[in-house]
This record gives structure tokens, sequence and C-alpha cells, in this order.
């Protein structure tokens, strides 16, 4: 599904991915977080602009 790239993952955090992917019934953890990234890419293009979307991030605990 996401070809050569690579991302590093926690294990503490891989082992919710896989428990909630099968609970939701995705077919496998990876589908699972490529759904739950493009969720967060949708709402930062809603923004209107780079203030904007750091508003969303503070608002989602990404950033301070």
């Amino acid at each position: 599904m996401f070809g050569d790239p690579k991302i590093k993952i926690d294990k503490d955090l891989l082992e919710k991915i896989k428990k909630y992917a099968a609970i939701a019934g995705y077919s496998s953890p990876e589908e699972f977080v490529h759904h739950a990234l493009e969720k967060e890419i949708a709402i930062l293009e809603e923004a209107d602009s780079e203030e904007d979307i750091k508003k969303k991030l503070r608002g989602l605990g990404y950033i301070s």
C-alpha cells in the first residue's frame, strides 16, 4: 500500500493501531493508518491560510 517509504511507529502505538484496525474492520493496520492520515489531512486542507492550519494543529494538540 505505501510502497518504499517507511515510517517508524513506537511499539505501544503500533499495538493500539493493530487492535483498533481489527475492531473497526480494516483489512490491515496499514489501511487503518492510511485512512486516519487522509482524514487528518482533509481537515487541514479545509483551512484558508497557514495561520488557520496552525490553529487547527494547536487545537488537535499537535503543536503548542
